[in-house]
């Protein structure tokens, strides 16, 4: 299958469950149902529109369709990439700080990076998902045989705001996995690889931790794969992702489980917790394993409202990886 159609569907994904889940990020599973009492099968509501929940918000009112934080600094990390042709922190930097979605204290990897405004900065701390979830052009850029480049790439792409172990490990592992999917590997191949990588990236920042993400995405997977068939109340009791040793795991696991980016944008979404970014970096990776199954219909409403041209920015970063091969 074409790099092309695969990048294309990376990002679709990627857009996609990012305001899908931003429906129902930061709530409990029980609230979930509160508010969508048949669960989140799509967009509920007008395009563009408010979301219900966000109606007043301080902080943002928040559209439907809308893409948050993490679709955004992806496409600076892309825009980095296209410039230099490969992943330097400092430009990765520089994009970042243009960024202005989820820019407050609350958040406070890139509060810190947007106080210090340097682009040169290197984050010595911070364990959150916000690196793994913008890394996904790093995937695109280098093929799975540049393993050491992915490791690095993603390290690049992670340390002006996020320098913990389980930070760049889990950067790491979405962008192996992103890599192995564009380059025709099976579900078995990505889950295989992105321990790997998160094991080699955890090298980079050492830690006496006992739980990690290698272990994390390898434990979540043991449990999930002797399911007869993935439930969000199920996996909200096993793995609700609101902290950093489940959010990734879970979006890895479920991409190489359902093998589909729809079913896992659904599954996140309705689980709750950290919603946009498992939907977000799960709907990546399952759209590089199989493009068939991103929801178009979904794509057009986030289009329409972003208009951020990403399969554009996703067939650009796929011709430089053609170049290499």
């Amino acid at each position: 299958m074409d790099i092309q159609r695969r990048a294309i569907a990376c990002f679709k994904g990627l857009s996609t469950g990012d305001a899908i889940g931003k429906q129902s990020e930061n709530l409990t599973r029980s609230d979930v149902l509160n508010w969508y009492p048949q669960g989140i099968r799509g967009f509920h509501g007008r395009c563009g529109q408010i979301i219900p929940r966000y109606v007043g918000n301080s902080k943002r009112e928040w559209r439907l369709g809308e893409t948050t934080d993490d679709t955004e600094q992806t496409i600076a990390v892309s825009r980095a990439i296209l410039r230099d042709k490969r992943v330097i922190h400092t430009s990765v930097g520089k994009e970042l700080l243009g960024c202005t979605k989820s820019v407050h204290s609350g958040v406070k990897s890139m509060w810190s990076f947007k106080q210090a405004g340097d682009p040169t900065r290197i984050a010595r701390d911070g364990d959150g998902c916000g690196a793994a979830m913008r890394v996904a052009p790093v995937g695109i850029l280098y093929p799975s045989h540049r393993f050491e480049d992915l490791i690095k790439g993603a390290y690049e792409a992670s340390i002006s705001t996020h320098g913990g172990q389980l930070a760049i490990a889990a950067a790491a592992a979405v962008a192996v996995a992103v890599s192995i999917a564009l380059d025709g590997g099976s579900a078995q191949d990505v889950l295989t690889w992105s321990v790997r990588a998160a094991k080699v990236a955890e090298t980079l920042r050492p830690s006496q931790r006992q739980v990690t993400i290698a272990s994390a995405i390898q434990g979540i997977h043991d449990d999930l794969s002797q399911l007869r068939e993935l439930d969000a109340d199920d996996l909200a009791r096993r793995c609700f992702p609101d902290i950093p040793e489940t959010k990734v795991p879970l979006a890895i696991n479920l991409a190489v489980i359902t093998k589909s980016a729809e079913a896992t944008i659904l599954l996140a979404a309705n689980i709750g917790g950290d919603a946009d970014s498992v939907a977000s970096i799960g709907g990546a990776i399952a759209g590089a394993l199989d493009p068939a199954t991103i929801n178009e219909e979904w794509f057009d409403v986030v289009n329409s409202v972003n208009d951020d041209d990403l399969p554009r920015l996703a067939s650009s970063i796929a011709a430089l990886r053609s170049k290499d091969r």
